[in-house]
Order: structure tokens, then C-alpha cells, then sequence
């Protein structure tokens, strides 16, 4: 059974499917998020992560990289204190950690999507192996869920999900 068959309709998974998934993102912002968000949905369901996602914006304050880079010993507690999102250290260490990456990929290549574009097209185990070397906590499920959910990777909706084609009305990276 495919995503496209569950998620319509439903009042968590519905919009999720027909607004985000598989769109193209650019914004580093956004990009850190879904990253985050696929990080913390490692061993749990997505609809957890979704009843949860404006906590997460709120604690990680808008998933601004600069922010969160900067978290230190008191923010990371708060965290693991904060009952609205996953307490679990190893991701609140990972999307800290991460949010320093991102800042250099910044330097290095001016933005997040930049340097993902710089390495397009790849097999997906040498995707995993970048974002492996890059970053905490990217197992092949999270890089897999991150680029297809992202826009860099087919595989999002069947063919024949009417959201398929509005995403291809946008030309996706995957598609060039």
C-alpha cells in the first residue's frame, strides 16, 4: 500500500501528502527542518513526528541554523526537558550538531540546497555515504526519506496521484 492510498483524507498525513511531500524545497530553514523532523522520526511513526511538528518549530525556534548552532549545555536540556517533542539526546545532539554543518555548507557552497545540488545526481548508497560523512545521524532510511521528501529523489507519490503531477509542474531536481 502506497502513501498516496493512506493519506488522503487523513486529518495528519492528508495535508502533509498533498501540500509538502515530494515538493522541491530550497530554503535552508526548511531543508534543516525536514531533516530535523526525519531525524526524530527514526524508530517511530511519521504521524507521531507530525502531531509534534509545531513543538518542534517552536522549541528549535523556527529550525533557524544560526540559532540552533549556537545551542549550548542550557538549550540542550531544555530540550530534553520539553515534553512536546522526542527527548531523546542522541537527535537533540544530532540537529544541534547539524545546524553547525549547515552554516559551513553555507560558506562552502552559499546554501544547503547548493551543496545537495552539487553532488545531484547520485545513487542513493553514495547519498547516504555524503550524508553519513557530513552529518549525525543519517542513516539510509533518514537520507532516503530526506531527498525523496525533499524534492532530490523519486519515489514520493504513484504516477497516478493527481499531487505527482503538481510536483512535476515544478520540475523537481529529480526530474532534470
Amino acid at each position: 500500500m502506497s502513501y498516496c492510498d493512506v493519506a488522503p483524507g487523513d486529518t495528519l498525513h492528508g495535508p502533509y501528502h498533498d501540500r509538502e511531500y515530494g515538493f522541491p524545497l530550497r530554503k535552508d530553514a526548511e531543508l534543516f527542518e525536514r531533516l530535523a523532523l526525519e531525524i526524530n522520526q527514526a524508530g517511530l511513526s511519521w504521524a507521531t513526528i507530525l502531531k509534534k511538528r509545531a513543538n518542534f518549530r517552536a522549541a528549535f525556534e523556527g529550525f533557524d541554523p544560526e540559532v540552533v548552532a549556537r545551542y549550548g549545555a542550557r538549550e540542550k536540556k531544555r530540550l530534553l526537558a520539553d515534553a512536546g517533542i522526542i527527548r531523546n539526546r542522541l537527535k537533540v545532539e544530532a540537529v544541534v550538531h547539524n545546524a553547525g554543518v549547515l552554516l559551513a555548507l553555507r560558506k562552502s557552497h552559499g546554501s544547503f540546497a547548493r551543496w545537495i545540488d552539487a553532488h545531484h545526481p547520485l545513487p542513493k548508497d553514495q547519498w547516504v555515504k555524503l550524508f553519513r560523512a557530513t552529518f549525525r545521524f543519517t542513516g539510509g532510511e533518514i537520507v532516503n526519506e530526506f531527498l525523496v521528501s525533499t524534492g532530490w529523489l523519486p519515489g514520493a507519490h504513484r504516477p497516478s496521484c493527481p499531487v505527482a503531477a503538481r510536483i512535476a509542474r515544478r520540475r523537481p531536481p529529480w526530474m532534470r
